[in-house]
């Protein structure tokens, strides 16, 4: 236990020239009583509660839809699906996006034609004359979303130049957003509709807003304003009454596309035929669940079959039913059905011929029974999932089959569930604001929480991190496949996409963390992949130094960033340790050698944020997070690094070099700053945590030798943290937003600001305080707690 740490006189007081990000009283300093581990448990806590588990949404996706690009926007090219269009007639494209807080976003387009974008009625991008005639430029704007549902309307204008576009994110990184087709007919659907090619103009949209008779506005499901927020429930549903007409009266304007509904010749068909064709010998599954009508009861099934030269039917993984005459039926033997629960269902059919399929129904003397979808898949209603075909000897076991988060099958017949739809697949859509997601920032998160629930001694938080880690990891071989069938996939999409230092070492890092402690399914081969990523493909200089070529942004070309020493020295140092392949850790160790040649500044001892190989200097500013990563990151590759490491005495200059240098820039209040030379920028609260993170370790590990002026910034440093970043909840203030670049200080200082409870600062704060506990229950260098 940490007794006193950190406590100071009079916390009850205020305190003259501390940064005031919130009320002095609301700190947890005076709440936690000087110990470290309630903090660790507040914010840990607070991360942990603000972001639940939540899985993936598995909907429906028509291949007749407009495909996705690698940048997750949406081709939408109305002149190849209409090839009568005559110009000047309009054809729109409608499409629907949740958002659970009235916020803004950012769109990218490119326009085949003249393009106007509408959301809830707001016009909110119009191409102009160089958008129409340059479709291989792209046009970014920003636009208001309102809380629930945006309906998006583009319309576009056939021309000599062609009719439509490419339409989605602005941010293929931060936002991957995919749109959910509107009208009752394909509800849960991802994907848009569109119309035919329509002669006049359009007026009215679906969320428009609508002033009604009191004055007040009302949209998109929100509640109004004026005399109705009086009564803000009925208001909403108002509300989300008149958004429902309206996109009812826009759904029965015209016929919208892609169909999902069979012609009747296909309906008539049989299920395995309609969906697969009639593939002489291929097998296929259908998987859904049999539950009891009321409490538990004994289900007696009737089998109906065409067009198959072989079925049986297994129920939780065990046959019970097989026939191997073509065509015909069976009755299958009785099913004890256990409330509340209910039986899996799979039916296995070879292909005999033209009209192959089935029905399962039950006999008029059984107990009521329903047959249920054996997974939430939304966008159909049909209980019954489907999967193939297979030939020999590729056919999955028929046990093995009943997963949502891995494909069955092997090599160019491996594939993922289908339903009894048009040219419709079942995929997996990730629409959590965090949990679940694969990003850097999360990556540390994750590093923290894990470390937390080791600290603490609480399973809870360790099991937490592991859990959504596992959920990435376990769906990395299905994504991939996502990708290359349908462009972009609907879940870790950075993994996927990979193109960059950022897309993996943070969160493959965290990762192998998590492996260490239990395997993790997937992990091994998402590792494999960063592993070869970082090695084979990432961009270096002729040296062998990381850097990037390109970007998200064209200003991010050519340059050389501190921060990318975290994005893969801790993953290169900890793939060391799974493998033992010391070409990792030499790769790890010489890149701060070479980082340093570029970006250290002997005056004041710390390091510039970004090299530009552009200009062919560094940009002069001493970004606070930025030598965070470095310390940090080094702090990691030292703890690996074997003691007759040749490289390990510069290395361990450098640490110290470093060190001397921040501990120069800490403020009287324990804290540094968002520029480290200009203590008029705001105090930063992640790279303070990491200068705590790196003096602590470096005091413990016996790395600094005069471990004393260390040992008391590090605690000098958390009791900043805790009584000006930390409030009583757990909720962290002051960490810098994720940035670009500039050789202007003032970008850094004035448009660089902090934002509540980031992401890049939650778990450099824990293990921040987990560091410094240590330190005090583990005292080194003659230091004591």
């Amino acid at each position: 236990m940490s007794e006193g740490i950190g406590a100071a006189e009079g916390t009850g007081a205020s305190v003259i020239g501390l940064p005031a990000y919130f009320p002095e009283p609301d700190a947890i300093a005076g709440a936690a009583g000087g110990r470290i581990e309630p903090v660790l448990a507040a914010v840990a806590g607070r991360y942990i509660g603000a972001n639940p588990p939540q899985l993936p949404v598995y909907r429906v996706h028509s291949l007749r839809g407009f495909p996705r690009l690698a940048d997750c926007r949406y081709r939408m090219d109305l002149g190849e699906r209409f090839p009568e269009l005559e110009d000047g007639q309009f054809v729109y494209v409608w499409g629907k996006l949740w958002s659970a807080l009235e916020t803004e976003a950012p769109f990218r387009i490119n326009c085949f034609s003249p393009v106007r974008v509408y959301i809830n009625g707001r016009k909110v991008f119009r191409s102009n004359l160089n958008d129409d005639v340059f479709p291989d430029r792209s046009a970014y704007f920003r636009a208001k979303l309102d809380a629930g549902w945006n309906h998006f309307l583009l319309e576009f204008v056939a021309a000599g130049t062609g009719c439509g576009g490419i339409f989605g994110t602005g941010s293929v990184k931060g936002a991957p957003l995919h749109f959910l087709a509107p009208t009752a007919g394909r509800s849960g659907r991802e994907g848009w509709v569109y119309s035919g090619p329509q002669q006049d103009r359009w007026t009215v949209w679906p969320g428009q807003r609508r002033i009604d008779p009191a004055g007040s506005a009302a949209a998109a499901g929100a509640p109004g304003s004026g005399p109705q927020a009086a009564a803000p429930d009925t208001a909403a549903r108002a509300a989300a009454a008149g958004t429902a007409a309206a996109e009812a009266s826009l759904a029965a304007r015209c016929p919208w596309y892609p169909t999902s509904l069979w012609s009747p010749g296909e309906e008539a068909d049989g299920n395995f035929s309609r969906i697969f064709g009639s593939v002489p010998g291929a097998t296929a599954f259908a998987w859904c669940r049999l539950a009891p009508g009321k409490g538990q009861g004994e289900a007696r099934l009737r089998l109906r079959c065409r067009g198959t030269a072989a079925i049986a039917v297994y129920a939780d993984g065990a046959l019970i039913a097989a026939r191997q005459e073509a065509g015909g039926g069976m009755d299958l033997p009785p099913l004890l059905l256990p409330a509340p629960g209910g039986r899996d269902l799979v039916v296995e059919s070879v292909c005999g011929g033209e009209g192959w399929g089935f029905e399962l129904e039950p006999l008029p003397d059984t107990a009521q029974v329903r047959f249920v979808q054996p997974y939430p898949v939304e966008g159909t209603s049909d209980p019954w999932l489907y999967l193939g075909v297979f030939t020999s000897p590729n056919v999955p076991e028929a046990a093995g089959v009943t997963v949502m988060d891995s494909l069955s099958g092997q090599g160019e017949e491996a594939t993922f569930w289908r339903v009894d739809q048009p040219d419709s697949r079942v995929r997996p859509f990730l629409e959590s604001a965090l949990y679940g997601r694969w990003n850097y920032p999360l990556g540390v998160t994750l590093y923290g929480l894990l470390r937390t629930g080791e600290a603490l001694a609480d399973p809870h938080y360790t099991e937490y991190a592991q859990r959504h880690i596992e959920q990435c990891t376990a769906l990395h071989e299905y994504a991939l496949w996502d990708r290359d069938c349908y462009g972009a996939p609907g879940i870790n999409h950075q993994l996927a996409l990979m193109d960059s230092l950022d897309d993996c070492g943070s969160f493959g890092a965290a990762m192998l963390a998590a492996h260490k402690l239990r395997p993790l399914r997937g992990a091994a081969r998402a590792a494999a992949d960063i592993a070869h990523y970082i090695t084979h493909v990432q961009d270096r200089q002729p040296d062998g130094a990381l850097y990037r070529v390109w970007g998200t942004t064209d200003f991010m070309q050519q340059t050389m960033w501190c921060d990318d020493l975290y994005m893969s020295i801790p993953f290169l140092s900890k793939y060391y340790e799974l493998t033992g392949d010391a070409a990792y850790l030499a790769d790890a160790a010489a890149q701060f050698l070479l980082y340093k040649k570029r970006l250290f500044q002997p005056v004041p001892g710390i390091l510039h944020h970004v090299y530009d190989y552009k200009f062919g200097k560094p940009n002069g500013v001493a970004w606070g997070r930025g030598n965070g990563w470095v310390i940090f990151s080094l702090a990691e590759l030292l703890g690996v690094m074997p003691e007759q490491h040749p490289l390990r005495p510069g290395l361990l200059d450098f640490y110290r070099g470093l060190c001397r240098g921040f501990l120069r820039l800490q403020d009287k209040h324990g804290l540094w700053h968002q520029v480290l030379t200009d203590p008029e920028s705001y105090a930063e609260a992640s790279c303070t945590s990491m200068f705590i993170y790196a003096f602590a370790r470096g005091v413990r590990c016996g790395w600094l030798t005069e471990p004393g002026p260390y040992a008391s910034a590090a605690l000098k440093g958390w009791q900043g943290l805790t009584r000006c970043c930390i409030d009583k909840q757990g909720n962290v203030y002051g960490v810098c937003r994720g940035s670009g670049y500039s050789f202007n200080k003032l970008y850094y200082k004035e448009e660089l600001t902090w934002q509540f409870n980031d992401t890049h600062g939650t778990g450099i704060v824990l293990l921040a305080g987990i560091e410094l506990l240590r330190l005090t229950q583990e005292p080194a260098g003659g230091v004591s707690g």
